[in-house]
């Protein structure tokens, strides 16, 4: 099929699929909707695999200065010409991922974020040469360059710096856009420096995005929602749009229609009932999604081979070292709830929204199952059969494929612990 847009596999850059030949699933009326409804500071938090990264670089080429404007031709968002004009091509963007910021030891990641940081500034390194800046100013911006941050203190302040930097150049406030966030907890608390990767997140994030006067705001998004005395203590005007929440449900992970759209345009469209029983099944807000990385990869299988049989594609693209560590918390009575699941019944459960990497070492046992029902809900484990009532969940098995996680590394996980735990 010479004609065919490609798939696009793993491409996270939003100027790439337009302009080399990938199949796009529209999803910029997000800008419109971001923009009626945000915060100075956004949380959005979903499952891996489900856009994120995507939509914060669409968010980039619409918004950042010199913007290539025909990107978005043709796309939901052009529609929206007063938007557009008001907003595209119009602020210096400050685009991070958290993604890479790991090692077995504090300085590794530490040095880590150093160099993501001094990478970033690089984009602009020709502000060396900008008339609007004193000479202070440029050493300190020469000195985020250089990746210079043997005083932990800089680079606590180095995004706050960089903001006021691009602002007083532009004389326009700046966007901030970071991916993955929790990523570096997450290692941290696998390699036990949990305690001073947390404050350097947090001191980082406190400096850039608390009454900072040259941000116009922010957008962020992780897997888990970290609790804000934990990382993000102190934010005003901060929102949190999570797998319950309502608003911009639809813009992470494929709709049903889209879901239909794409098959047809490959000429797939007799496998519909395969892709859906394995892939559909997540309930956002009051949308029904399917993983978007599943249907991508199973189309390209599909493209290919009309007959090809389905496969797992989720639980392979990412660790699940947090979900296996928190299964060994887990006691019989909740083994047994996961065993009547797999089954294909539900169970009904209070979930803790707001989560700090310690809280799974809590003593309470009662608490720690708490937060392993918690921790498989937001990772997409688990999701909701319809709406929370008085802050109980109705959980299931979202899937075809998340089941088969169950059936063979959940159980697996439970034979390694031994469940030696009674309850």
């Amino acid at each position: 099929m010479p004609d065919m847009l490609k798939l696009p596999i793993g491409e996270e850059f939003f100027g790439n699929i337009r302009t080399k030949g990938f199949y796009y699933v529209d999803k910029t009326r997000f800008i419109a909707e971001l923009l009626e409804t945000r915060g100075s500071v956004n949380l959005f938090t979903r499952p891996r695999r489900f856009g994120k990264s995507l939509n914060l670089d669409m968010l980039k080429s619409f918004f950042e200065i010199g913007a290539d404007t025909s990107l978005f031709d043709g796309l939901d968002i052009a529609k929206e010409t007063e938007i557009c004009r008001q907003y595209m091509g119009r602020y210096p963007v400050i685009s991070i991922s958290l993604k890479d910021v790991e090692g077995l030891d504090f300085q590794t990641a530490y040095d880590s974020l150093g160099m993501i940081v001094s990478e970033e500034a690089e984009r602009y390194s020709f502000l060396l040469e900008s008339d609007r800046l004193s000479l202070s100013e440029k050493e300190r911006f020469l000195q985020l360059l250089d990746g210079n941050f043997e005083k932990s203190a800089f680079l606590q302040g180095s995004l706050k710096l960089l903001t006021r930097i691009l602002c007083k150049h532009y004389g326009q406030p700046v966007i901030v856009l970071i991916d993955e966030y929790d990523v570096p907890l997450d290692k941290a608390y696998q390699n036990h420096y949990y305690a001073p990767m947390i404050q350097l997140i947090r001191s980082l994030f406190s400096q850039a995005l608390k009454t900072n006067k040259n941000l116009e705001f922010a957008v962020i998004t992780g897997c888990l929602r970290i609790a804000r005395e934990s990382i993000f203590t102190g934010l005003n005007n901060f929102k949190i749009r999570t797998i319950s929440d309502v608003e911009c449900a639809e813009y992470f992970g494929f709709t049903d229609d889209e879901v239909k759209k794409m098959l047809e345009y490959y000429g797939i469209g007799q496998r519909y009932k395969d892709i859906k029983e394995w892939y559909d099944g997540y309930h956002f807000g009051f949308v029904d999604v399917y993983c978007p990385w599943d249907v991508i990869n199973q189309c390209d299988k599909l493209r290919a081979w009309k007959d090809a049989p389905m496969e797992a594609h989720w639980e392979n693209s990412s660790s699940n070292r947090i979900v296996q560590d928190i299964i060994a918390s887990a006691t019989e009575t909740t083994k047994s709830q996961i065993e009547a699941l797999i089954s294909g019944d539900s169970v009904e459960k209070m979930l803790i929204p707001e989560l700090t990497y310690t809280d799974f070492e809590d003593k309470d046992e009662d608490l720690r199952q708490t937060y392993l029902w918690s921790v498989l809900f937001a990772t997409g484990y688990l999701t909701d059969a319809g709406r929370p009532e008085n802050g109980v969940h109705k959980l299931i098995i979202p899937n075809r494929e998340v089941l088969g996680i169950y059936e063979k590394r959940v159980r697996s996980w439970f034979k390694q612990t031994g469940h030696v735990r009674k309850q």
